[in-house]
């Protein structure tokens, strides 16, 4: 159960020698741990003690769908990042319901709206009309990061809960791994919500919102590995990226604007201005017309992605900002007025905020717009 558990946790021994010196040996049967001992062991590979104790171990699968693949092969043993992340996103949308309920909000027609059969322009017209995302209205923007700031504003004035994080609630030692996966969708008529992988380059964040809010218009709970270079296999992941494409850049604009002889860094960059959206979208984009196939577009797309890995990030920002992003400012809302209100006890919030202190709970509501 100890090589289980790290194992699960994609430790080594000597990674957790300094911690743990006599760790080779507990696995070896050669010594034995405390209970002081195990439940520091517990807590650094993020396992419930109890499951030390168990005759064999547990099977965890991912509680929602899973549409990762690695070459059309369905990917196992998640992490405890990912579980953690997916449970803690079950917890913040139960309480949510429960508070539309209570408040007396009505279900959100636009979720299980659409259908893989639907045509995929059609489908991206009904989104951009429903989030109020004009593409004029968004060229005129400074950057495609500040398009993508107002995109999940918008998905946000709709209903949905947007989660924006690169680690497992606050806990920054805990990042999560894009490689694993890039976001999810809860879906629910009255309480929809997207988590999107905030480790990912936000290049590739604008492209998986999209992905993931198609898969509430389907009104489908998913796990997905959303890239914009591909073309799944399973029809469902399949639909939604044509969908996320045609959304953030309509194929016959793009078309008309789209210079096919220039060289390719320009319009990259050209392209991308005008569209305020990523390069790797608009890599997607002249792939659909026909400019760019077969290893060419998959080179082209790998070097922008290594490019983009390499920028430096920014400085984090205000960290109430920050977390009122990780949690979905319209939950953060919502729960900090609910607690002060006297409905929900403050460690609840605290656990769903993943908050230690009352002044730190002051404060994001003062950011909120709450002052306490």
């Amino acid at each position: 159960m100890l090589v289980w558990a790290r194992d699960r946790a994609g430790r080594s021994v000597e990674s957790l020698r300094k911690g743990f010196p006599k760790l080779g040996a507990w696995e070896a049967d050669e010594a034995r741990p405390t209970l002081k001992q195990l439940e520091s062991f517990a807590k650094a590979v993020h396992v419930p003690i109890g499951y030390l104790f168990l005759r064999e171990p547990l099977e965890e699968p991912v509680p929602i769908p899973d549409f990762r693949t690695v070459a059309d092969t369905a990917l196992r043993h998640p992490s405890p990042d990912l579980l953690d992340t997916v449970y803690l996103c079950q917890q913040r949308q139960d309480w949510y319901r429960d508070f539309t309920r209570q408040v007396g909000e009505e279900p959100l027609a636009f979720v299980g709206s659409a259908s893989v059969s639907d045509d995929v322009v059609g489908a991206a017209a009904a989104i951009r009309a429903a989030l109020g995302f004009d593409v004029d209205a968004r060229r005129a923007m400074l950057t495609w990061t500040d398009a993508l700031r107002r995109f999940i504003e918008q998905a946000d004035a709709l209903g949905v809960l947007v989660m924006v994080s690169g680690v497992v609630g606050s806990n920054n030692r805990r990042k999560l791994d894009p490689e694993e996966f890039r976001g999810f969708a809860l879906s629910d008529p009255l309480a929809p919500l997207v988590f999107i992988n905030g480790a990912d380059p936000k290049a590739a964040q604008m492209f998986t919102l999209a992905h993931e809010l198609a898969h509430i218009w389907l009104g489908q709970t998913a796990l997905s590995d959303a890239r914009a270079a591909e073309a799944p296999a399973q029809t469902v992941e399949r639909w939604c990226n044509q969908v996320a494409a045609e959304l953030l850049v309509p194929i016959d604009p793009f078309r008309a604007v789209h210079e096919r002889q220039a060289e390719l860094g320009a319009e990259l960059g050209r392209l991308a201005r005008h569209f305020k959206v990523s390069t790797l979208v608009i890599l997607r984009r002249m792939h659909d017309a026909g400019t760019l196939r077969g290893s060419a577009y998959w080179e082209a797309y790998e070097q922008e992605l290594d490019r983009l890995r390499s920028l430096p990030g920014g400085s984090g920002g205000n960290f109430y900002l920050t977390l009122g992003a990780r949690a979905s400012k319209r939950f953060a809302r919502a729960l900090v007025a609910s607690t002060l209100e006297g409905q929900t006890l403050y460690r609840d919030a605290f656990r769903l905020l993943g908050l230690k202190k009352d002044a730190t709970f002051r404060e994001l509501g003062a950011s909120l717009g709450y002052p306490i």
